[in-house]
């Protein structure tokens, strides 16, 4: 079983932070439970409410078998991640249903309980492809897909035809930022110190051909990195481009997905790298008279930029995952109640209220989504070529030695940053350097 397999490989620093303040953890969306009735905690990231529908109806829906109740997590994935390590090492039973970000799956995996064979092929039937690969680690389905996330490539029809881009066929970054600089325009991507930037790093890697991580099953000590090939540099050549000749406009050292959809409405917008919360957000903003439905009227979509014209492009995948935890009461109720929580009626439901796109290809085809979503199919494909970030245990020591070694932007060299990147995480990885 590959619960009793991966216990001997608990980290050191996991393993510790058990003893961190348990206590004062406390279970904030509970109530008292119905008599004689299993109540299941789910664990939930911040959202507009669904999560908790879902969880009112399926509770509705498993008529006295069971109850589902949801404890919100912190706002930040990475005080997520801590909160989450911390419980499922100390062998929390309150972890019954938790709501994990597909980079953080890897580390979990050693404390979730296994996905049954007959939940595993429930919930997976029709999920896409870049989501189910983010729910799995060594070839194994660890969590299921619940939502998941994607970027894509949106621009300005007028800048688009003014440049003479034919935006059905792919589009390479090279020319975005040949058109940047003869329009004198503004390209929106995600420059800060931030998970955003090993989105992005990871991204154009992936999509030149490469891997940031090329054993990723292997001890803290033996991890090998690919950033120094073709790929790390054609990445870090792109990146600094941008930062050197300012295409990302003059705040892109702390540009994030916020400001660079600010860069994006104005005057100067262009192209942008960002998530499917822009559509909501600029149609909001159309209705509260800040900003102009020409700017709505002007927006165009298609996937995200290849790196070279004959390589497929592999969009960024985010989501959420649903997992178990090994020291749950009830985990064969914990599974009923995800088969549940993730049927495509629910994530159509939730892609319509909250703007979190299903990881299911049959939720997509409720005819109300592409009415409120017209990108949706651009969406779907995405999610289906999309390539996770480096599914490791150490994925928090690799995210952060590239966050602070391949920013600012403009100080990015594809003939140093590579090389001065690996040296410094494989440093950290051996215990030789501090984050």
């Amino acid at each position: 079983m590959r619960q009793e397999k991966n216990r001997t490989r608990r980290r050191p620093g996991a393993v510790a932070a058990a003893s961190l303040g348990l206590a004062s953890l406390l279970l904030s969306g509970c109530g008292p439970a119905n008599s004689g009735v299993p109540t299941l905690t789910w664990y939930i990231n911040p959202d507009a409410g669904g999560q908790a529908a879902i969880a009112q109806l399926c509770t509705e829906q498993a008529n006295g078998e069971y109850r589902i109740e949801t404890s919100l997590l912190p706002n930040d994935a990475a005080a997520q991640r801590e909160q989450l390590a911390r419980r499922l090492a100390a062998g929390d039973d309150s972890l019954d249903i938790m709501s994990i970000d597909p980079p953080f799956v890897p580390e979990l995996a050693t404390f979730l309980a296994p996905v049954p064979e007959e939940t595993a092929q429930a919930t997976t039937e029709n999920t896409l492809e870049g989501a189910l690969q983010g729910a799995m680690y060594e070839d194994e389905l660890v969590t299921v897909p619940f939502w998941a996330n994607t970027q894509i490539l949106w621009y300005r029809e007028s800048v688009a035809e003014e440049a003479g881009l034919d935006m059905s066929q792919p589009v390479t970054w090279d020319q975005l930022m040949e058109v940047a600089a003869a329009q004198d325009v503004e390209l929106g991507v995600q420059g800060s110190q931030a998970e955003s930037m090993t989105v992005w790093i990871n991204s154009l890697i992936e999509s030149a051909g490469g891997t940031i991580l090329e054993n990723p099953e292997a001890e803290a000590d033996e991890i090998e990195l690919g950033l120094v090939s073709d790929a790390g540099r054609e990445a870090a050549r792109i990146i600094g481009t941008i930062g050197d000749e300012g295409l990302g406009g003059p705040g892109l050292a702390t540009s994030t997905e916020n400001t660079s959809l600010t860069l994006f409405q104005g005057e100067s917008g262009s192209f942008m790298v960002n998530y499917p919360f822009v559509w909501p957000a600029t149609q909001g903003a159309v209705e509260d008279g800040t900003l102009d439905q020409s700017v709505l009227d002007d927006i165009g979509w298609a996937l995200y930029p290849r790196v070279s014209e004959d390589t497929e492009t592999a969009p960024p995948l985010g989501g959420i995952n649903l997992g178990v935890g090994a020291g749950s009461d009830n985990p064969e109720l914990a599974y009923q109640a995800i088969e549940c929580i993730v049927q495509p009626e629910n994530q159509t439901e939730y892609f319509l209220t909250n703007g979190n796109p299903p990881s299911n290809s049959e939720a997509y085809e409720d005819p109300r989504i592409e009415e409120q979503f017209p990108m949706a199919d651009t969406i779907r494909e995405s999610l289906e070529i999309a390539a996770p970030r480096p599914q490791t245990p150490f994925y928090n020591e690799i995210s952060s030695g590239l966050q602070q070694t391949w920013t600012p932007p403009d100080e990015v060299d594809p003939e140093t940053t590579p090389e001065e990147s690996a040296e410094f995480i494989t440093a950290v990885l051996r215990g030789e350097r501090l984050l």
